[in-house]
């Protein structure tokens, strides 16, 4: 059974840092392509950034660019998202899911998310 676990969340003031993990069991992780969503309240669920497991090739949408930082420990089974200069708009649950995809993760941001999904982890940047 394919399980995904978001973690680290929180609350911090604007300019912090925060880093999620997205503990993953249940498939081979080289055949897997893992990305972040968001969804703020009363908006729709939208990509973060991706990481393919076979290649360890990332992606990152416009709006988090050369802030966030996405990484995966095999050993682990694990990907992190390492969140700097948080603003508030970046407010949201964060969620972690995973496709099977050989190839660039970006298609898993482009078709809204994998087959499966974690539960959440809460990120609120106060002003």
């Amino acid at each position: 059974e394919v399980q995904l676990v978001e973690s680290g969340g929180g609350l911090v003031q604007a300019g912090g840092s925060l880093r999620l993990s997205c503990a993953a069991s249940g498939f081979t992780f080289d055949d897997y392509a893992i990305a972040w969503f968001r969804q703020a309240p009363g908006k729709e669920r939208e990509g973060v950034s991706c990481i393919s497991g076979g290649d360890s090739s990332t992606y990152y949408e416009d709006s988090v660019k050369d802030r966030f930082t996405i990484s995966s420990d095999k050993d682990k089974n694990t990907v992190y998202l390492q969140m700097n200069s948080l603003k508030p708009d970046d407010t949201a649950v964060y969620y972690c899911t995973a496709e099977s995809l050989i190839g660039p993760c970006r298609a898993t941001i482009v078709v809204g998310g994998g087959t499966h999904w974690g539960q959440g982890t809460q990120v609120t940047v106060s002003s």
